[in-house]
């Protein structure tokens, strides 16, 4: 039997969406707000779906207490009251949309986890802005 479990988090963050190659008027054109040479930020909302079989022995499909500790040492303690593009390594070349930010911490999560879990990384930017992304 194959099932899902979830686990929550939360991060604050800052982050400006902008092509450097760009100039200030295209980006205000394109990002709008996003585009502000000043940052802002965000409450984001996190739930990783781990999906699987079930431990016949203990009952587990996942000790929560191990995803619990990945999401915070791959996602809370590198992201959480940064500002995204200038202390994350990997969006120093690449633009922290939500679809961005969603994908990298999918990457990070699935290289901790066995390889026999299917992974899902919903990230909320605000309560109606989401994206779900399922490698």
């Amino acid at each position: 039997m194959s099932l899902t479990v979830y686990r929550k988090a939360h991060f604050n963050a800052a982050h400006r969406l902008y092509k450097e190659e760009w100039s200030n008027e295209k980006n205000a054109l394109i990002f709008g707000k996003c585009s502000n040479p000043n940052y802002h930020g965000h409450n984001y909302d996190l739930e990783v779906g781990v999906t699987g079989e079930i431990d016949e022995e203990t009952g587990f499909l996942i000790d929560l207490k191990i995803l619990k500790k990945v999401i915070y040492e791959e996602v809370e303690v590198p992201f959480d009251h940064k500002n995204l593009n200038l202390e994350v390594e990997a969006f120093k070349t690449v633009n922290p949309t939500v679809e961005n930010i969603a994908i990298e911490i999918y990457n990070r999560i699935v290289k901790r986890l066995d390889s026999r879990f299917d992974i899902s990384v919903k990230l909320y930017e605000t309560p109606r802005n989401f994206v779900v992304y399922t490698g």
